[in-house]
């Protein structure tokens, strides 16, 4: 390992951290340390990393904003890429958006509205970057990414810069081609409408007016830790259960929404999972539904 980074060094592809604890790049604040942290300040940074890995045969891993993500206690071997800021960019043309892949989604959805453009209201409380969002298909109120993404530029393992349609990413609920095909997304292009702005804000500050009365937002979390199940709501049938603040250790079931879990201060990867566990046994047995994790789980167990 030693070696790699120092090679890793060399290859001037953005700053190189050892042993870094990654608790604080996720919003649970939950996770032990990546062998090393890449952080690429450019585009051209990404695809040289990446290439530089898959041509030695290293396993890595992205994360973005760190939300929708619990790394485990014992952290992630190998090499994590953590994208720089360079990769913020926005630009608009017309009803057309451009995006870069580590914008937040929350602010694009806010300045999009500003523009008058119509389409993005459902990510005013989606928490993460744009890239994860694609990925993740990420989507609230009866939208999706899935309904207004154009095009995404994606950096494949090999450290090819490819331009995928929306086809192409074969969308479902909360899924997209990328989570079973390694890869980044550098910028997405998203197709809004014009609309009416008070429209546009009213409908947002309803959203935003709902989040901050049902969801936990002063405490640290990941969002929903459980897709819907068709026909149904995860927190629902949580709560229906008599589950909510449950707790293992430092995680609970949130008192205010039951498809939260929060970090009441020193939680840990194992006591999520254990919580998480728990929850899945009890509503399997009584209503007979398996709950699927929306969150991702990275990392050494």
């Amino acid at each position: 390992m030693q070696q790699l980074i120092s090679d890793l060094q060399a290859a001037n592809i953005g700053e190189i951290r050892t042993n870094e604890r990654l608790a604080p790049y996720t919003t649970w604040k939950i996770g032990g340390p990546a062998d090393c942290l890449v952080i690429p300040q450019t585009k051209e940074q990404v695809a040289a990393a990446i290439q530089f890995l898959y041509e030695r045969g290293v396993p890595w891993t992205v994360i973005g904003r760190g939300s929708n993500l619990l790394v485990s206690d014992k952290g992630i071997r190998g090499v994590v890429i953590k994208l720089g800021n360079a990769l913020e960019t926005l630009r608009f043309d017309g009803a057309m958006v451009y995006a870069g892949g580590s914008y937040s989604f929350i602010k694009l959805s806010v300045l999009a509205a500003k523009e008058g453009l119509t389409g993005l209201e459902f990510a005013s409380g989606i928490p993460g970057s744009v890239g994860g969002a694609v990925y993740m298909n990420a989507g609230a109120h009866g939208s999706d990414v899935s309904r207004i993404l154009k095009q995404a530029e994606v950096i494949l393992d090999t450290g090819e810069l490819v331009t995928m349609q929306a086809e192409d990413l074969q969308y479902a609920y909360r899924h997209s081609i990328l989570q079973t095909m390694p890869g980044i997304v550098t910028e997405a292009v998203f197709e809004l409408q014009v609309g009416e702005r008070k429209e546009i804000a009213g409908a947002m500050a309803a959203y935003r007016d709902r989040r901050l009365r049902t969801q936990p937002l002063q405490l640290a979390c990941a969002g929903s830790v459980f897709r819907n199940p068709e026909g149904g709501f995860a927190a629902k049938l949580i709560e229906e259960a008599g589950l909510k603040g449950k707790r293992v250790g430092g995680a609970e079931i949130s008192k205010l929404h039951a498809n939260f879990i929060v970090n009441t201060g020193d939680a840990t990867a194992e006591d999520v999972l254990t919580l998480i566990g728990e929850v899945q046994l009890i509503v399997q047995n009584q209503y007979g539904i398996s709950l699927v994790p929306e969150v991702l789980m990275m990392g050494e167990r």
